[in-house]
């Protein structure tokens, strides 16, 4: 079964204590501190663009973010005054972005798209990967291209930020463990397989859904997500091969320089030539 298919309905609710507040506020700092692009919202309203100058200023603010899921994140970035381009390859997932962008009021486009076929209509100031998005990108010559298409669509100037689960944490952290949820209203098992060949965690999902809300019913339903562990260094070198410019890298958990207890670790890389 494809990843985030049924698992999509019940995303949400098991990532209610995600810190996705805390994380848009170090990704917006990396963003002012490496980046070029600046917010163009004020409360809620954008100027219209009236001339090829002020387009081009509109593309070096533009940030797009790869992976956007349920659009969680997006919308944090918009509540910042971003303009906001969401691209995910499951349509579920991105059906319950687009209506929760409506009740929130919030002028965001999401984009059904494979991160391995990025294809924008514009160059964007910024493209931001979060929630270990990238993870899920097994070999090398996938990411090797993701970051070449990341670079192609950088305005000039612009910064590629994404994080990823470090190999220690699956191999040593959560390999071979069982999670498992308990909610009013769904339940899931997730359990781990960490194959140390090719560095890569199994994990089957098993969710148990209620299938309305005036009934005691539940559906069960099963997936099953790759996920590769990547260290430091490899991926420093995935960005340098692909023509980028690396720039920071930051443990996730400490905001310090990442090492070998990292579990979680952010990239900041420049836009570097066509």
């Amino acid at each position: 079964m494809e990843a985030y298919t049924d698992f999509a309905a019940v995303y949400d609710t098991f990532m209610d204590e995600t810190p996705y507040e805390v994380w848009g506020d170090f990704v917006v700092g990396l963003i002012e501190k490496y980046g070029v692009s600046r917010p163009s919202h004020v409360d809620g309203k954008q100027e219209a663009e009236e001339n090829s100058e002020k387009a081009l200023e509109q593309e070096k603010n533009l940030v797009v973010e790869l992976g956007c899921g349920t659009g969680s994140f997006s919308q944090v970035l918009r509540r910042r005054g971003y303009d906001i381009i969401g691209i995910d390859m499951s349509p579920e997932m991105l059906d319950l972005a687009r209506k929760k962008s409506v009740e929130a009021g919030m002028d965001i486009m999401y984009i059904e798209q494979d991160m391995r076929e990025l294809d924008l209509y514009c160059t964007a100031g910024t493209i931001v990967s979060v929630c270990d998005s990238i993870n899920y990108i097994l070999t090398d010559e996938e990411i090797v291209e993701i970051f070449r298409l990341v670079n192609n669509f950088l305005y000039p100037g612009g910064v590629f930020i994404f994080d990823f689960n470090t190999l220690h944490k699956y191999r040593d952290v959560i390999g071979d463990a069982t999670i498992a949820e308990n909610r009013d209203d769904c339940s899931f098992i997730w359990e781990n397989y960490f194959h140390e060949d090719g560095h890569i965690n199994e994990y089957d999902l098993t969710i148990f859904a209620r299938t309305g809300k005036e009934t005691d019913t539940f559906r069960r339903s099963m997936e099953t997500h790759y996920q590769r562990g990547f260290e430091i260094d490899e991926m420093i070198g995935f960005v340098k091969e692909a023509g980028l410019e690396f720039i920071a890298s930051i443990d996730a958990d400490t905001y310090e320089e990442p090492d070998e207890n990292s579990e979680r670790i952010y990239i900041v890389a420049g836009e570097k030539g066509k």
